[in-house]
């Protein structure tokens, strides 16, 4: 990976359960919504993200590449929008906004 660039592997679409219990489809049609992602490679100016981490950023601002068979999307660190962590530390939640 080169400068600020990101490989991310893209979260499995799944269905889900709105707060009052009603089953939403993966394939229901929805507004502008931004998707989550787990970070495999990272360039060497990345300064915020680590690999494993889980990154939040717009599905429509990216760009798709297949490796070896597995599809990944390639994004510049900028245009990320949260960074949820593992690496939590004392008094942190562990996402950055």
């Amino acid at each position: 990976m080169l400068h600020d660039r990101l490989l991310v592997r893209v979260d499995d679409a799944a269905d889900r359960r709105s707060s009052g219990g009603i089953l939403i489809p993966a394939t229901a049609s929805m507004g502008r919504r931004l998707t989550w992602a787990r970070v495999e490679a990272t360039g060497a100016h990345v300064r915020a993200v680590e690999i494993g981490d889980r990154v939040l950023f717009d599905p429509q601002d990216r760009a798709e590449v297949e490796v070896r068979g597995d599809a990944f999307v390639l994004l510049r660190e900028r245009d990320l929008h949260a960074v949820a962590s593992e690496r939590i530390e004392e008094g942190q939640t562990g996402l950055y906004l």
